[in-house]
């Protein structure tokens, strides 16, 4: 085999160890987040930690009117990453009040002790198994963080994420945890069917029909629960001036009536629609200066 003829398949090698997915020694785990993403490989679909280069990260101090739940939030991320018992959590509620912005938080506050981030879309929670024989052997703690979790009758994952959070040894690690926010507190749906099965005993008390065991079934395996609840219009005018200082911006003439009417617009009084409008806000006067 002549130089040339070597080089070549030398250069076809390390194209195709550029297609295999990372082993758990090649990763690099300074990196604060990771995103757990299924590729085809060679014909074969698997699965491997992709680092998150440009997060997301958010201060903790930013995020307004829910001091109750980011103290509970906070004290059971402390516990975790230095070795003590700590829960699952489930962040539910309105849309658009910081459960995610608080999760990500949490990585800011906690990530120079060895706090680590994995976002799993909740379609690959089947392999909440796998994850956890990759960072099982890790010094690190994984936060694993599934955003806006639901299901749909018969939707896959169901099932795994319910092993993961009961302990199963094929799904559990002591080093993970999972974060899961949400609209729906029961995380499957609630139909008026499922209520025809339910019946009193002769003491009176209440029995719920199988079906709506099933769907509380998995919430209730969370730990922790935190709620969140709509702004009030002053809630939401403080976190929306907040925001248009920390933009840089002046809360000025004719904005508080701006604001108001932004949120009416929208139909929602919330942290996601107050940081909008001090965007559109800041924006707009600065470049009416210009």
């Amino acid at each position: 085999m002549n130089e040339q003829t070597e080089k070549q398949l030398l250069n076809v090698l390390k194209r195709i160890e550029r297609l295999l997915p990372r082993t758990a020694e090649e990763i690099d785990w300074s990196q604060a987040a990771f995103r757990w993403q299924r590729k085809k490989y060679l014909g074969l679909e698997v699965g491997e930690l992709q680092p998150i280069s440009r997060i997301a990260l958010m201060d903790a101090d930013s995020i307004h009117n829910v001091d109750h739940q980011k103290k509970l939030l906070f004290e059971n991320t402390a516990q975790f990453v230095k070795g003590l018992p700590a829960n699952n959590v489930l962040l539910t509620g309105a849309r658009g009040t910081g459960k995610s912005s608080l999760i990500r938080s949490t990585l800011s506050r906690f990530y120079s002790e060895g706090l680590r981030l994995i976002e799993v879309d909740k379609r690959d929670l089947g392999d909440l198994g796998e994850i956890a024989s990759i960072v099982g052997e890790r010094p690190e703690k994984f936060l694993i963080f599934c955003d806006d979790l639901s299901f749909e009758i018969g939707e896959d994952g169901y099932k795994e994420l319910k092993a993961a959070l009961d302990g199963s040894i094929s799904a559990a690690s002591d080093n993970m945890l999972i974060y899961a926010t949400s609209n729906r507190r029961h995380l499957m749906p609630e139909r008026m069917e499922d209520n025809v099965g339910s019946h009193l005993d002769e003491k009176g008390d209440l029995h719920p029909a199988e079906t709506i065991e099933e769907q509380l079934s998995l919430s209730e395996r969370f730990g922790l629960w935190l709620s969140f609840y709509p702004f009030t219009q002053d809630e939401y005018l403080r976190v929306a001036e907040s925001w248009t200082q920390i933009l840089g911006g002046e809360v000025g003439e004719n904005w508080r009536l701006e604001a108001l009417k932004f949120a009416l617009h929208r139909g929602s009084r919330s942290g996601r629609v107050a940081y909008q409008f001090a965007r559109y806000w800041v924006g707009r006067t600065h470049l009416d200066q210009k």
